[in-house]
């Protein structure tokens, strides 16, 4: 595994993926599969404000690119169903170097952000209301301003990555310890323009 990449991400290259990414039905779609599995377009249509048959466009339009592929039905399911499946259980990107491509990662950005934000106001209004205490104690939030050179930025993220790799990994390895729960990370890195 890289270690630019220790969570075994889909890395997205190509400008246009991107773009065709940045559409919210398709990102909170890939989300979706991503987060709880296979699933049908019907299924996912009511998580991603959608129509069946709308989603299951955008599925193929995500399936051009390589992010979903069709998933075997789980046991028990109707064979008949579509059944649809994230490739990775996670993506990432970097900023191209083409005004195209600077573009079409901009937008993506921008979408992944609002959906980021979107989780977290939807957290604190449907789930923290229903935690455990001892749950609710570890939700935490920072704002912290750091001064800090490019190569410095990186090497913060990818400290980051690699120490939370382990239990990113040990959810597909099925080692979770009993006690354990999903708990999501959001982080975003704001750099700040000098004036």
């Amino acid at each position: 595994m890289s270690l630019r990449n220790p969570y075994g991400d889909f890395e997205i290259t190509d400008p246009q993926a991107m773009r065709a990414l940045a559409h919210p039905v398709r990102l909170a779609a890939l989300s979706y599969l991503q987060r709880h599995g296979p699933a049908t377009a019907t299924q996912l249509s009511e998580h991603v404000g959608a129509s069946p048959s709308v989603t299951s466009w955008h599925l193929r339009h995500l399936a051009t690119f390589g992010l979903v592929v069709d998933g075997p039905p789980p046991t028990g399911s109707d064979r008949r169903q579509r059944w649809w499946s994230a490739v990775a259980r996670g993506f990432r990107y970097r900023m191209p170097d083409t005004p195209d491509g600077v573009e079409a990662a901009r937008l993506l950005r921008a979408e992944t952000m609002n959906q980021a934000l979107e989780a977290a106001q939807h957290w604190l209004v449907e789930t923290e209301p229903q935690l455990e205490p001892e749950w609710s104690r570890l939700a935490g939030s920072a704002n912290t301003l750091l001064v800090l050179t490019p190569a410095e930025a990186e090497a913060i993220g990818s400290a980051i990555e690699q120490l939370m790799a382990p239990y990113v990994e040990r959810r597909d390895a099925g080692e979770s310890p009993d006690d354990a729960r999903p708990v999501r990370y959001l982080r975003i890195s704001l750099p700040e323009a000098t004036t």
